[in-house]
């Protein structure tokens, strides 16, 4: 019976001491190393950044020309036609010349007379009212012809291109629409509204450059010809008149066109465009800098102007710190990384 409490004893001691050293060697165990973030880190610098904006518009003829009579008549001659490029004082249509000639004659008649009676007046052989009628009726013949003959041979008062042509020779005008219409293209003008907040940035003279979609891979100049002295409240915009020579005559008008207006430099940190995280759902941007105890932090940053493959840094970063250029977007503030070369 003793022999037999021992053996269960001694089998419960063993049991014990299996026990034992088994929790012992749980305690025991290496531990697990932490798994730390791969990243590239540059330096941030400050550099000049070309402060630009880009606007759309039209191009549009400088002048636009409606050339017809004054009243209506009968359509003689027309010497040109759409497409065609005129010279200022070029004749392009001639009207019915009846009342022309009757006119011309009344003048050459008032004329003879005045002539006659200038020297009677002269010596006193008619009187200061009689010759101050004749003197009054000839100017008005004179200034009758001269509108006549403005109506009845029409001219180009600018140089450009024949855009419409609304009546055929013979016609009647009826002063429903104009017989030409004449655009002066050499200069072209674009209107363009630019910001509110770059109001004080521009001046007249200030030069830009235009592209447009009908005419890939030239680039134009312009120059600022007049700033409008309102804002559109509703947008927040005002109005420049850009001035473009085109003496090769290139840019027509209607051609759709990016205008890109420059501001000057700016000193500004810059930092590659990858290397800012954009929160979802909202606009925020932000940049992880390198600590010194090896952890990053996620820092709030505005951002300026995307050129390149770099965006200006406006606020948020100082020249010098380090931050993380590769392997940003599984990080979160506070991460412990590693930094590879």
């Amino acid at each position: 019976m003793k022999q037999t409490i021992k053996s269960i004893t001694g089998a419960a001691v063993a049991v014990l001491c299996l026990a034992g050293c088994g929790n012992g060697s749980k305690t025991q165990s290496a531990p697990v190393e932490e798994s730390l973030s791969k990243v590239k880190i540059m330096a941030v610098q400050a550099q000049d950044v070309p402060q630009t904006d880009v606007y759309q518009s039209n191009v549009q003829a400088n002048v636009v020309n409606n050339i017809a009579p004054q009243s209506g008549s009968r359509i003689q001659k027309l010497h040109v036609d759409v497409g065609d490029f005129v010279n200022a004082g070029q004749i392009l249509a001639e009207m019915d010349r009846v009342n022309l000639e009757q006119t011309r004659l009344k003048l050459a008649n008032d004329s003879t007379e005045l002539g006659r009676v200038r020297d009677l007046y002269s010596e006193g052989g008619i009187s200061k009212s009689d010759y101050e009628a004749l003197e009054l009726a000839y100017n008005v013949s004179k200034t009758t012809y001269s509108n006549l003959l403005e109506n009845t041979i029409l001219r180009a008062p600018v140089s450009g291109v024949i855009t419409a042509r609304n009546y055929d020779r013979g016609d009647m005008y009826t002063m429903s629409q104009p017989l030409f219409v004449l655009q002066q293209i050499t200069p072209v003008k674009l209107l363009v509204g630019i910001t509110e907040s770059n109001y004080t940035k521009v001046k007249k003279g200030d030069e830009v450059t235009i592209t447009v979609d009908a005419i890939p891979g030239r680039t134009f100049t312009g120059r600022i010809n007049k700033l409008y002295p309102t804002m559109d409240p509703t947008t927040h915009t005002f109005l420049t008149e850009v001035i473009v020579p085109n003496s090769d005559r290139a840019l027509r008008p209607g051609m759709y066109a990016r205008v890109t207006v420059s501001y000057g430099d700016n000193h500004s940190i810059v930092v590659p465009d990858d290397a800012v995280v954009k929160q979802q759902g909202s606009a925020v941007r932000n940049v992880f800098v390198l600590n010194d105890d090896g952890t990053v932090t996620a820092r709030v940053v505005k951002t300026g102007v995307h050129f390149g493959n770099s965006f200006e840094i406006l606020e948020g970063l100082s020249e010098g710190e380090n931050i993380v250029i590769k392997g940003q977007n599984s990080l979160r503030s506070g991460d412990r990384v590693e930094v590879i070369r």
